[in-house]
C-alpha cells in the first residue's frame, strides 16, 4: 500500500483515552504542535448518550456499541504455552473501548489509588517474609517509582476527574469514615462521598460488628455540580443504574469526553484525528529514534505522520502490540525468561459471596458504577500473610448493579434455564446482592503477551496472543478473601448464600474485569522493564509508553486512578525535563 507522508509535528499521541487526553492537554499548554490519532469514532455526548437511547442494554451491553470491533481486530488466547491459541470472537472477560475516550467512556468510575505496598511489592515482601514467600516463578517487581512520588499526581488526577470520596489518611492523620489503610494524601477529595445504598448500609453494620472499617468507594461520578481545573462543568449523578458499559446521560460521569476533551479542543495547536488506526512506529536507521508512525484512515488510505516525540497511550494490549509490530525492545521469551516486551502480563483475581433474602428488598436500578462500600483489611499487605501461601490481597466490597438483561441472580442448584429458572430470577432479582472480592494478581514466567503466529487482523498484521491462567497464589488469595466475604454475609443474615472463589482455569468467556495490565512494564532495570520510571522507552528515548501496560503486576484496586496519575506524572516529566534537554532521562 502506498503511503502519503505528512508534515512533521512536535508531538504525536496514539490513543485518545484517559492517559492520552490528559498528556495532550498538559503539553498543548506549551504551544507545541500536537496530533492525537484515535482508531475509534468521535462521539457527541449530548447526542450519542441522550435519553432514552443511553439506557439501551441490548445496544450497549449485548452488541457492544462503544467497544472494540472484534471482526477487524481481536486477540488470541490460551491458558498454557503447549496449547493452540484461538481468537476471542465476542466481548467477554474484558471490554476494550473503541471510540474517542476509549474504555474511559464506559468505565464504572471507581477511582482508587494503589497502596504504597503495591509499588514496592517485591522488596517489601522479601523484607517482611523472606524469599520463600514469593512463588518460585513470580516475576513481580518494584515499579521504580514510589507512592510518595506519585501522590501529587494522584491528587491532580482526582481533581481533574472530580472524584467523590472520603479521605482516610490526611498527611498521616487517620480520618474517621475513610479508608485507614490508604497511603497518606495531601488533601481531601474534591467532592463528598457517594451516598450509601441499602445493601451498603447492611454491609457496613456487619463489617463494623466484626471489627472492620468500612468506607465509601471513591468514584468519579459527581455528588454535586463540579467545575474541574480545566474549567469544565460536570453535573450531579442521578444514580440511574446505567454506568458500566454505558455513556452518561446526565454528564455526571467524568471521562475524557467530559473532563478533558472540550478544553483540549480549544487549543489551536492540537488536532484530533479519529478513525485513524496506527499500525507501526517507524525508527531511524540506528533503531534508536522514532521518526514517524504509519496509520490507516477510515477510507483505507495509509499515511506516515512524522513527529519529534511519540507517546503511546492506547489500551494495554495495543501499546504492547505496537511495540512488538515495530520491533522496539526485545520480545519476551518465556523459555529463557529473557526479553521484556510482553512480559509481566497480569489480570485481577475475582470471587464473590452472593446473598439471598426472604425479608429484605433492594432496588437494583438505584445504582451507579462507583456506588459502593468496601473494607481494606485484606488488601495488599495490610494483614499478616505468614503461613497463608500467597502474597497480595483483595478489596471486599458491596457495589450496585443497574439494568435488567445482565443481572439475574439465583441460588445454587437452580436450573440453568426453563420455568424454574424464570421463577427463581423473578423471586430473587430484588432480594439479593453480592459481596465482591477483587484481588491482586502477580506476574509469572508463563503469563505473557506475544504476536500470534497464525491469526492476523484486517490489515494482515499478526494478532496479539495472550497466555494466562490462574496461579496457585491467586487461587489461595481468592479462597481466603471470599471466606471473609462469606463471614460478613453470615453476619448480615442472608437466608442462603453462594460462595464462589476462583477455581480451576481462567476462562476468557464470562465478563470479569477490564483491568488488564503489563506487557510494557516500568522499572529500574532495562533487563526486566520496557520503560523507566518516567515511562520513557529504554531503547528509543523519544518514545513514551503510558497506561496500565506499565504495571509490573496488578493491584487489587481499580487501575484508572493510577493510569491517570501516571499520565500526569509523565506529562510533567516531559515538560519539565525532556523538552528542556531531549534524551535519556535515566
Amino acid at each position: 500500500m502506498a503511503s502519503t507522508k505528512l508534515k512533521s509535528v512536535d508531538v504525536l499521541v496514539v490513543g485518545a483515552g484517559v492517559a492520552g487526553t490528559i498528556i495532550a492537554k498538559e503539553l498543548a499548554q506549551t504551544g507545541l504542535k500536537i496530533v492525537c490519532l484515535e482508531r475509534g469514532r468521535m462521539l457527541d455526548a449530548q447526542h450519542d448518550f441522550a435519553m432514552p437511547y443511553a439506557h439501551d442494554e441490548l445496544k450497549n451491553v449485548r452488541h457492544s456499541n462503544i467497544l472494540q470491533n472484534l471482526s477487524r481486530e481481536t486477540l488470541t488466547f490460551r491458558n498454557a504455552m503447549n496449547e493452540t491459541a484461538l481468537p476471542m470472537r465476542e466481548i467477554g472477560s474484558f471490554k476494550p473501548g473503541e471510540c474517542v475516550g476509549g474504555a474511559g467512556v464506559h468505565w464504572s468510575t471507581i477511582t482508587y489509588r494503589f497502596l504504597p505496598w503495591d509499588f514496592e511489592t517485591r522488596s517489601r515482601t522479601l523484607a517482611r517474609y523472606g524469599k520463600d514467600q514469593l512463588p518460585a516463578d513470580c516475576t513481580s517487581q518494584d515499579w521504580g517509582i514510589t507512592y510518595d512520588e506519585l501522590e501529587p499526581y494522584y491528587d491532580q488526577f482526582e481533581h481533574i476527574y472530580g472524584v467523590s470520596g472520603k479521605a482516610g489518611n490526611l498527611d498521616g492523620e487517620i480520618q474517621q469514615g475513610g479508608n485507614p489503610f490508604e497511603g497518606p494524601r495531601s488533601r481531601e477529595y474534591p467532592n463528598p462521598p457517594v451516598q450509601t445504598s441499602h445493601a451498603g448500609a447492611l454491609f457496613s453494620k456487619a463489617a463494623e460488628s466484626l471489627g472492620y472499617h468500612p468506607y465509601p468507594n471513591p468514584a468519579a461520578a459527581m455528588t454535586r455540580p463540579y467545575t474541574n481545573p480545566y474549567r469544565l462543568m460536570l453535573g450531579e449523578c442521578m444514580r440511574s443504574g446505567f454506568c458500566p458499559s454505558f455513556g452518561c446521560a446526565t454528564g455526571a460521569k467524568a471521562s475524557p469526553l467530559t473532563a478533558v476533551l472540550p478544553a483540549l479542543l480549544k487549543h489551536d495547536n492540537f488536532e484530533l484525528r479519529p478513525l485513524c488506526n496506527v499500525i507501526k512506529i517507524n525508527l531511524d536507521s540506528d533503531k534508536k529514534r522514532a521518526v514517524s508512525v504509519s496509520y490507516v484512515d477510515a477510507r483505507g488510505r495509509e499515511f506516515e505522520q512524522p513527529a519529534d516525540l511519540v507517546i503511546l497511550t492506547s489500551y494495554v494490549f495495543n501499546n504492547t502490540r505496537l511495540l512488538l509490530l515495530s520491533g522496539i525492545g526485545k520480545p519476551y521469551d518465556p523459555v529463557s525468561n529473557e526479553g521484556v516486551v510482553g512480559r509481566n502480563y497480569a489480570y485481577q483475581t475475582g470471587g464473590r459471596a452472593s446473598l439471598f433474602f426472604e425479608d429484605k428488598v433492594f432496588n437494583p436500578f438505584m445504582a451507579g458504577g462507583g456506588l459502593g462500600t468496601a473494607i481494606d483489611e485484606f488488601n495488599g499487605d495490610n494483614f499478616d500473610h505468614s503461613g497463608l501461601g500467597f502474597i497480595g490481597g483483595s478489596l471486599v466490597w458491596v457495589g450496585s448493579v443497574g439494568g435488567a438483561l445482565r443481572y439475574h441472580p439465583v441460588p445454587a442448584g437452580t436450573p440453568g434455564w426453563g420455568s424454574d429458572w424464570k421463577k427463581a430470577v423473578a423471586q430473587h432479582y430484588n432480594r439479593s446482592f453480592s459481596i465482591s472480592c477483587q484481588g491482586a494478581c502477580q506476574s509469572y514466567h508463563t503469563h505473557y503477551l506475544d504476536l500470534d503466529p497464525t491469526y492476523k487482523d484486517a490489515y494482515g498484521l499478526p494478532l496479539l496472543r495472550m497466555t494466562f491462567d490462574w496461579h496457585e497464589n491467586e487461587r489461595k488469595l481468592s479462597a481466603y478473601a471470599t471466606s471473609k466475604a462469606a463471614q460478613i454475609g453470615k453476619a448480615i443474615g442472608a437466608s442462603t448464600m453462594n460462595v464462589n472463589p476462583v477455581k480451576g482455569s481462567y476462562s476468557i468467556v464470562p465478563y470479569q474485569s477490564t483491568h488488564n495490565t503489563g506487557g510494557a512494564a516500568m522499572g529500574e532495570d532495562p533487563a526486566t522493564s520496557v520503560v523507566n520510571k518516567y515511562l520513557q522507552s529504554w531503547d528509543v528515548p523519544n518514545l513514551f509508553v503510558v497506561g496500565s501496560s506499565a504495571f509490573p503486576q496488578n493491584s487489587a484496586n481499580n487501575p484508572t486512578g493510577t493510569v491517570g496519575a501516571l499520565a500526569c506524572w509523565a506529562a510533567d516529566s516531559i515538560k519539565d525535563i525532556y523538552l528542556k534537554r531531549p534524551g535519556v532521562l535515566m
